[in-house]
C-alpha cells in the first residue's frame, strides 16, 4: 500500500465523540480526502483488546479488563459487554483514517501506535488540545512548553512505527505567542522526519469562540514546505469551497485544509452542494443505528450539534433515549417543512448560522475577501496568552464588541 499523501487534502479534524466511526462516515460519504480519529491516550489504547466484528464488518479495540472486574464484584449479575475504545470500518476508511494519539512519553508512544498501526493509515501526535483531560499529564498543548520532549516522542513515532511500516506520522499544533518562536519550535519539528503539520491557527489559551490568526502563515507555510513536509490549516474554515477559497488566498493549492466545528453541525460541508439538517440528520442516523448502536449517548450528541438550537426538533430530541425514538423524529423532520432545518447549517466561531443556497454563494464572497484582508492588515497585537485572560475579564471584550476599531476580521 502506498503511503499516505497529505498535500491539498480537505480533512475533518479530530474531536472528542464528534471522530467517532458514525461521523467520520458521513465526513466520507460527502467527500471528505482524509479523516482524523478522536484523540486517544496511549495507556488506554494500551490497555484494549483488537476484535474483528464480524456483525457490522468492524475492527474494535475493547476494554475487557473493565468487564472483568465488574463481574467479580457483583456475584449473579451479567457482565455488561466490553467497552468499545476505538472502532474502524476497514471497507470504507482503508487509506484515508489517521489515528490521533495523545502522549507525553515516547515509549508510551511507540507502544500504542504499534497497537494500531495495521488498522490505521498514519499516525499524527495531539499536541494542541488545551483541555485539561489531555494537558494535566503533559499531553496535548503541553507539549508546546516541552519542545524537545515533543520532537523526542516524534522522532521515536518516525523511526520505530512510521518507516517500518511505511506508514506516516505527523502532529498537529497551536500557534506560540509570536512569530519568532512559533517558527523555532517549527523548525525543530520539521527535523524529526514528519510527513505533515497540521497547524491550529490559534493559541493554546485562544478558544474557538476567538478568531483565528493567519498573519503568519505565509512565511511559516513555505518554510515547512521547504523540508518536505506538507502543511494543513486548521481554524474556523466552513466548507470545501471556503478551503478553496483558502488556497486560492494563499496562492498555495498543496497547502491542506481541516474542518472541525462546521464538520460537526454539518458533515456535507465537504461536499461542494451542501445539505440542510432534514438530510444530514436521517443519513447520520442510519450509520449511527448501524455503528454505534453500543452508544446511544454519543448518537445523541451528535444528533443535537446537527440541528439547529431555535427548531422545535432540538427541544424534543433532549427528551429522546432510544434508536426507535430517533427515528420517529426523523420521520417527523422528513415530513415537516420547519425553514430551521431546511437551510444549510454551519456555524462560525460557534455562532449559528442558517443560510439559503444564495445566501451561502454571498456569504462565501464574503469570506474570500475577508481572508484577503488577514493577509494584508498587520496584527493589532501579539497573539498571546495574556492577551487573550485580559479579554475575558473584561467584559467589553473587543472579540465580540462591534463598535471596537480594531475588531479582528471573523474567519
Amino acid at each position: 500500500m502506498n503511503m499516505v499523501k497529505y498535500v491539498g487534502k480537505l480533512c475533518l479534524a479530530p474531536m472528542v465523540r464528534s471522530g467517532e466511526l458514525p461521523n467520520r462516515l458521513m465526513a466520507l460519504h460527502y467527500g471528505a480526502d482524509l479523516v482524523w480519529s478522536p484523540e486517544y491516550v496511549d495507556k488506554k489504547i494500551i490497555q484494549t483488546t483488537r476484535v474483528v466484528n464480524d456483525t457490522i464488518n468492524t475492527i474494535d479495540y475493547v476494554e475487557i479488563r473493565q468487564q472483568q472486574q465488574q463481574s467479580k464484584k457483583k456475584k449473579n449479575v451479567e457482565p455488561k459487554p466490553p467497552s468499545v475504545v476505538f472502532r474502524t470500518h476497514p471497507t470504507s476508511e482503508a487509506g484515508k483514517l489517521i489515528f490521533q494519539l495523545g502522549s507525553s512519553d515516547p515509549s508510551l508512544a511507540v507502544k500504542a501506535a504499534s497497537k494500531v498501526i495495521a488498522d490505521v493509515d498514519g499516525i499524527d501526535l495531539n499536541c494542541g488540545c488545551p483541555k485539561p483531560f489531555s494537558t494535566h499529564s503533559g499531553m496535548g498543548a503541553a507539549l508546546l512548553l516541552t519542545p524537545d520532549l515533543l520532537c523526542s516522542i516524534l522522532t521515536n513515532l518516525v523511526q520505530d512505527i512510521g518507516k517500518p511500516n511505511n506508514k506516516p506520522i505527523s502532529c498537529k499544533i497551536r500557534l506560540l505567542s509570536d512569530y519568532e518562536t512559533s517558527h523555532s519550535l517549527i523548525e525543530k519539528i520539521c527535523q524529526t522526519g514528519i510527513s505533515n503539520l497540521t497547524i491550529h491557527c490559534r493559541t493554546r489559551d485562544m478558544r474557538n469562540r476567538n478568531n483565528p490568526q493567519w498573519q503568519y502563515l505565509p512565511r511559516l507555510i513555505p518554510f515547512i514546505q521547504s523540508h518536505g513536509i506538507s502543511v494543513i490549516i486548521n481554524g474556523n474554515l466552513q466548507s470545501r469551497l471556503d478551503f478553496e477559497n483558502m488556497q486560492r488566498t494563499f496562492n498555495n493549492y498543496d497547502v491542506g485544509g481541516m474542518i472541525a466545528e462546521c464538520a460537526e453541525a454539518n458533515p456535507s460541508v465537504f461536499s461542494h452542494t451542501l445539505e440542510p439538517p432534514a438530510s444530514v440528520v436521517p443519513r447520520f442516523l442510519e450509520y449511527a443505528t448501524k455503528y454505534n448502536y453500543d452508544s446511544i449517548s454519543n448518537s445523541k450528541f451528535m444528533i443535537l450539534n446537527q440541528i439547529p438550537g431555535k427548531s422545535p426538533y432540538y427541544k424534543q430530541l433532549c427528551q429522546l433515549k432510544s434508536y426507535p425514538e430517533f427515528e420517529t423524529l426523523v420521520q417527523a423532520l422528513l415530513k415537516d417543512s420547519d425553514p430551521l432545518v431546511l437551510k444549510i447549517y454551519l456555524k462560525d466561531c460557534q455562532k449559528q448560522k442558517l443560510l439559503t443556497p444564495l445566501e451561502y454563494t454571498e456569504y462565501m464572497a464574503n469570506r474570500a475577501e475577508l481572508m484577503q484582508q488577514m493577509l494584508t492588515e498587520p496584527l493589532v497585537q501579539p497573539i498571546n496568552d495574556k492577551t487573550i485572560n485580559k479579554r475575558r475579564r473584561d467584559s467589553h471584550d473587543p472579540l465580540e464588541n462591534k463598535k471596537t476599531q480594531h475588531q479582528p476580521i471573523s474567519i
